[in-house]
């Protein structure tokens, strides 16, 4: 029985643990630029143990920010900078993955700590957004231009470039960004997407964009690396995006060689009434892996060692992911290990304080 220690190889990238840090935007960059804080704060998770740590939604165009301080990944001059961020992460003993992403109409807005409200059409850090179809995420979002089938081709070749400019930078372990209202989640939700062309009404044509994404991407990502998929598996309402459908969209992932699907839920619906408590999302997790019998990591307010163990040896999922437990104790998985009698993760200039 596998354990929140035990290793856990997926292709030729084996993780020291099943523990990995969440991606978690910092809202601190300009023109999409890696800096010193992601340097900084991405290598203290993995000094601190954690055998993955994947870097924050990194946007494949500027459009496809969320703010105009995120970081990205749509020229080759954003390579170089990255390339420090994975090389202490490796150095400390983890695994450096990465989220690529697109916004959609959740795009151009402004950091949580100065409100997170839309930013205005006189700044000129403004952008139009783009979606599906002509919904705003909310009544104080921009309207979206609906993408047209040359603006989806164009994008799905954007995630490919960031695929590519991703294994330049070293990372070892790609998340493609198919949740929380973003723009391919946005897609796959028929309360985001109204379309009526290849691209909507049926289950099959909403998932198609995130399944050519998928496909593309798989032409440039080494088979040797994990390329894995964040989804929304739960919607939180009446006829939105449901359990059974992210079990199929698992399959046909599967079917693409994708090797594990993180399972989030909600953030397309700006007034979803999501029941968040501890591990609230685990069960999806479960039913995808079970449903789809492909590998998952379970999010969702995960704080205590012996719960994140015991859904490694529940077999609910293979990967805990943590996000603001670890912006509160980026030695976490240290303090779990001692908790549960492992051995420590710890780095040796560390150990005379444990």
């Amino acid at each position: 029985m596998a354990h929140l220690f035990e290793r856990l190889k997926i292709k030729d990238v084996t993780l020291r643990n099943r523990i990995g840090v969440s991606p978690m935007c910092q809202y601190s960059y300009r023109d999409g630029f890696s800096n010193d804080w992601q340097v900084i704060h991405l290598g203290a998770r993995a000094a601190g143990g954690a055998g993955l740590v994947i870097a924050e939604a990194t946007a494949v165009e500027s459009r496809g920010r969320i703010t105009p301080w995120d970081v990205g990944i749509w020229s080759d001059e954003h390579i170089a900078p990255l390339q420090r961020v994975t090389r202490v992460i490796k150095d400390n003993g983890a695994v450096a993955g990465i989220q690529i992403a697109h916004a959609g109409r959740k795009a151009c807005t402004g950091q949580p700590w100065t409100g997170g409200k839309p930013v205005q059409l006189d700044d000129p850090d403004w952008w139009q957004v783009v979606g599906p179809s002509p919904l705003p995420f909310s009544a104080a979002h921009q309207v979206p231009v609906e993408l047209m089938v040359e603006g989806i081709s164009e994008i799905r070749d954007c995630f490919v470039q960031a695929a590519r400019r991703s294994l330049e930078a070293g990372f070892e372990w790609l998340e493609i960004h198919g949740a929380h209202g973003y723009l391919l989640q946005s897609f796959c939700s028929p309360k985001s997407n109204l379309r009526t062309d290849q691209y909507g009404g049926s289950f099959e044509n909403r998932v198609r964009f995130l399944l050519e994404v998928v496909q593309a991407v798989r032409g440039v990502w080494p088979e040797r690396l994990p390329l894995t998929v964040r989804i929304s598996g739960f919607e939180w309402v009446e006829d939105g995006w449901s359990l059974q459908e992210s079990v199929a969209l698992g399959r046909l992932l599967k079917a693409e060689g994708v090797d594990l699907v993180d399972c989030s839920s909600g953030g397309n619906l700006s007034k979803a009434p999501v029941p968040v408590e501890p591990g609230y999302q685990v069960f999806i997790a479960e039913a995808v892996r079970k449903g789809a019998g492909i590998s998952t990591a379970a999010v969702g307010l995960i704080t205590q060692a012996k719960m994140a163990d015991d859904i490694i040896r529940g077999e609910l999922a293979d990967v805990v992911l943590l996000g603001r437990e670890m912006l509160r104790n980026p030695y976490w998985a240290i303090h779990a290990a001692k908790e549960l009698g492992q051995p420590l993760p710890i780095p040796i200039q560390y150990h005379r304080a444990f």
